[in-house]
């Protein structure tokens, strides 16, 4: 009765054909005063139905031209002809002279319903195992990827996404893999429906990112791994993003203080990384680059040392409060002063499907800078961050000892599953039997002196 109407063979969408009338009965409540009491006191005769308010304006039978009185629309199965429906607490109320009960047309439209509701409704039933619930929202983009069973309806699909979400401005779908053409990262895809412009704003982590999202690349869906592994670093630390993309590890990590030098291939991703870096006031603290990832990884590392970057973040002036008083002098936290580090204690990789063939770019990174580092200093050998695509498993252990094979491979020296500071994340699925990870292990020295 409350379902929306169904047409299976609809292909461009008709939002008038969802209009739809059910007869119900409405308790007209006669003091408005009581709407609340009455209401609980029928319980279980009121109408209870998602999105369909209860609460009604009736036309008043005996002051014709006036304001509607207030009313409460009952179950169907209370029907305003027929008192042997009526409950006797309906019945008490009516002779109180608290309501009457009054016939109401209901009046439902496309506006009443789910975005998965009309989508029931006009897909036939053979496809709708799997409905496209699922997308990503970036800024005010919705990018779906539609299986191909669900590209006959993608007009559909797109209209109605766009009709339900009011925060969506852009629908498209993609149509290839991502980096299966390019080395950006970025994917082929098909305007659906709304804007076609995909420059777009988002807010993560604290931090705001503007981009053309056609350009670069960007996974919404990685939101709590970018602030699990910034959590990782620490204020005064030096970290080195190889791939960096926008920067959702480097600008958050830069606003916490930690010095960053961030990379990426890609000219736009670098140009929007610059942007962030302005936008987010952090240049004190990051530095972008448009290099080659393998060179980046033993440049950067030799221009380090080099680099004096120091900061002096300025005393923050105590406003003055009740009790100090006028005349008062205000309390302020003292200078903060802060040197960039020699060398850095992180080096983080997001390029799962490659990042891998770059770490034998370690090799040899600090030879001749034995002195700089344990156990003739405090200084530790910085740690990798990797990302990789794997298999998956119910514990993935066997993705551990296969990750960490490649790394050994990679690197010329054993990483053993069981190392003390070796750990492997299971960041998330990216299909049924694919799954993304990150490895983090120590540098070993073996490695970085050869």
């Amino acid at each position: 009765m409350f379902r929306p109407p169904v047409n299976h063979a609809m292909r461009m969408l008709d939002r008038a054909f969802f209009r739809k009338t059910v007869p119900l009965a409405a308790a007209q409540v006669l003091e408005d005063a009581q709407i609340s009491r009455c209401r609980m006191d029928l319980g279980q005769d009121i109408l209870h139905i998602d999105r369909i308010s209860c609460v009604r304006s009736v036309p008043d039978d005996q002051s014709a031209g006036q304001r509607g009185r207030k009313a409460l629309l009952l179950s169907p199965k209370i029907r305003p002809e027929d008192p042997s429906t009526w409950s006797s607490k309906l019945l008490e109320l009516i002779e109180a002279k608290k309501v009457n009960i009054t016939p109401y047309e209901l009046k439902l439209s496309y506006d009443t319903w789910t975005y998965h509701d009309i989508l029931s409704a006009i897909i036939p039933p053979d496809d709708q195992n799997e409905l496209p619930t699922g997308f990503s929202i970036v800024g005010h983009v919705a990018h779906l990827n539609l299986r191909e069973q669900y590209l006959q309806y993608k007009n559909l699909i797109a209209a109605v996404l766009l009709d339900k979400n009011p925060a969506i401005r852009t629908v498209i779908n993609k149509i290839d893999d991502v980096g299966a053409e390019n080395e950006y990262r970025t994917f082929k895809y098909e305007l659906l429906a709304g804007d076609p412009s995909l420059q777009v704003e988002i807010k993560e982590l604290d931090c705001t990112f503007r981009f053309d999202y056609s350009k670069v690349y960007w996974n919404s869906r990685l939101n709590t791994e970018h602030e699990r592994l910034v959590d990782l670093f620490r204020p005064g630390e030096a970290v080195c993003d190889v791939m960096a993309g926008v920067g959702p590890f480097a600008v958050p990590a830069a606003k916490r203080r930690i010095f960053v030098w961030a990379n990426d291939l890609n000219p736009d991703s670098y140009a929007s990384l610059v942007d962030a870096t302005s936008v987010n006031k952090v240049s004190q603290f990051l530095q972008p680059f448009n290099e080659d990832g393998r060179s980046f990884i033993r440049t950067s590392a030799q221009k380090l040392l080099a680099d004096d970057r120091q900061v002096d973040i300025p005393p923050k002036v105590k406003h003055r409060s009740k009790e100090t008083g006028p005349g008062q002098p205000t309390q302020s936290r003292p200078q903060i002063h802060m040197t960039q580090p020699k060398t850095f204690h992180h080096y983080v990789m997001n390029l799962p499907a490659t990042a891998m063939t770059f770490l034998d770019a370690f090799i040899g990174i600090y030879k001749g800078h034995e002195d700089l580092f344990s156990p003739q200093t405090s200084t530790q050998l910085p740690m990798i961050h990797v990302y990789c695509f794997s298999t998956k498993s119910d514990d993935n252990e066997a993705e551990k000892v296969k990750i960490c094979t490649e790394i050994s491979s990679r690197i010329g020296f054993a990483i053993q599953p069981d190392d003390e500071e070796l750990e492997v994340w299971d960041v998330r699925d990216v299909a049924p039997q694919k799954r993304m990870f990150c490895a983090s292990f120590r540098l070993p020295p073996e490695v970085a002196f050869r």
